[in-house]
């Protein structure tokens, strides 16, 4: 489960990068803020939208995409791939992380590690591509669905 104070403090610092770059900050909007944050899971936007609509009846989806639109632009949130459905979202992540993801549940969980410079220097060398950055992300079986 995720820490409350962790919630509180993505959300907050979510509001305030929305606003500092011009977003207005409405109701629905900050519904679909408050479930990405409090969700455990890689959530597609049709989730989000069916859990805020339990937070705020007039919620619409056109309004999750167009937030999901924006968070992502603004790097608050993280697009995932995964096996079955291709476009979820989690929180995004101060620092350097990359993204486990349960293949049953959709549980996700982050961490650090950097190791990969060798292969990022035979990559480029091999392609003449200049690497700024890269993107990790593991599949595999959470501790709760390995037990099923």
């Amino acid at each position: 489960m995720i820490e409350q104070s962790r919630i509180q403090k993505n959300i907050q610092r979510w509001i305030s990068v929305l606003k500092e770059n011009g977003y207005r900050i409405t109701t629905p909007r900050k519904a679909v803020l408050e479930v990405i944050a409090e969700s455990e899971y890689a959530i597609t936007p049709v989730d989000i939208f069916d859990q805020g609509r339990n937070k705020i009846e007039n919620l619409g989806l056109v309004t999750v995409y167009r937030t999901l639109e924006k968070m992502e632009e603004l790097g608050l949130v993280l697009r995932v791939h995964q096996t079955e459905n291709c476009q979820a979202f989690v929180a995004g992540v101060d620092g350097h992380e990359h993204i486990l993801i349960c293949e049953n549940c959709g549980r996700i969980a982050y961490f650090e590690g950097d190791e990969l410079e060798s292969l990022t220097k035979r990559v480029a060398k091999e392609t003449d591509f200049l690497i700024k950055d890269h993107w990790l992300q593991f599949f595999g079986l959470c501790k709760e669905c390995q037990k099923l």
